[in-house]
């Protein structure tokens, strides 16, 4: 494995961002992929498991299939990544010398750095807005993590919670947790007669587009694919930083709006340079209204699918285009979180 930022600089030791230009990090396989999952992370010398298992993938018609990533042992996709982390810090926990981790997130990322945290033995602070969601944080308090309220903006809380004494497990800016994602293309592969023509994927801070384009793009290198489907990033109207800058839209990140679809609010993201790299590379951005998140959750409910309004907006904008060939829409979160 190799790790560099956006303009190319190795990462040094255990640092989040570079020294040189400030960028953060991303992990880059160097060796052929490996249908032994684990085998594929060579870093990891333990692991830390809530017995993960492949996420279903169901057909809905003969062009349109569902992968339930809220198959997961915290009901959302952000197991995956969170599994890497915290199995990345137990690796390296002599060079470490901590016993508690601190994260900033108030929804599903919170909930999953609690669980993997605890399983690991660390005492996991988890720091989070003034007005976050009351539902998720009791997810969140339930598997012993404390919660920690700053008031003021995002921006503080991330502050707050690098600043604080323990190891800083953001989600976003610890390339391993990105890294994680990469077992999400995997596993569609393995589990796929014909690999989908188009993902579909919900986008707010980048992780979860980042980590499937990096475990799509090692199977092409790899020789186990012949192209790399079309990535649809999803994202709602209100909050469309990415969409609006792929699309050449104006956009607003002082803007007062809100989405129901709670998961993907991130207004400024620091993954933005990235991700609009991947969204230039063959892959394209859509928006979708407040109405349509409505509107699709109830009928994939109607279909017997659950899923959170964020995990919904993967829906609406595949009932709103026209897509060429088969799509595989990515439901990330279970809806009993909302």
């Amino acid at each position: 494995m190799k790790s560099i930022c956006l303009n190319g600089h190795p990462r040094i030791k255990h640092e989040l961002r570079c020294s040189i230009c400030n960028e953060p990090f991303e992990i880059i396989p160097d060796k052929k992929f490996s249908d032994n999952i684990e085998l594929n992370f060579d870093y990891i010398r333990e692991s830390v498991t809530l017995g993960e298992v492949f996420t279903p993938v169901v057909d809905l018609n003969r062009n349109l299939a569902l992968k339930l990533d809220y198959f997961s042992p915290t009901y959302s996709y952000k197991d995956r990544g969170t599994k890497n982390l915290i199995s990345y810090i137990k690796t390296n926990e002599s060079e470490f010398k901590i016993d508690s981790i601190n994260e900033d997130s108030s929804g599903n990322a919170g909930a999953s750095a609690a669980a993997y945290g605890s399983r690991a033995g660390y005492h996991v602070n988890i720091y989070v807005p003034q007005n976050a969601n009351e539902n998720k944080l009791k997810q969140i308090s339930g598997y012993g993590a404390s919660i920690i309220k700053i008031p003021g903006t995002r921006d503080d809380v991330q502050v707050a919670a690098e600043q604080a004494s323990g190891f800083y497990a953001s989600h976003i800016l610890n390339p391993e947790f990105r890294d994680g994602i990469r077992t999400l293309a995997y596993e569609i592969f393995l589990q796929s007669p014909k690999m989908p023509d188009n993902i579909f994927v919900p986008v707010s801070a980048g992780t979860l587009l980042s980590g499937l384009y990096s475990g799509l793009s090692h199977l092409y290198s790899s020789g186990e694919i012949d192209k790399i489907p079309e990535i649809i990033a999803v994202q709602p109207e209100n909050i469309s930083p990415l969409c609006s800058l792929a699309n050449g839209l104006k956009y607003d990140p002082d803007n007062n709006l809100s989405s129901i679809a709670d998961a993907l609010v991130a207004k400024r993201p620091v993954l933005l340079p990235l991700m609009i790299r991947i969204i230039r590379n063959g892959n394209s951005c859509v928006t979708v209204s407040e109405n349509e998140i409505v509107e699709a959750r109830k009928e994939l409910a109607l279909k017997g699918f659950y899923t959170e309004y964020s995990s919904a907006t993967v829906y609406a904008a595949y009932k709103k285009g026209h897509y060429n060939g088969n799509s595989l829409l990515l439901l990330t979160g279970n809806g009993l979180k909302n």
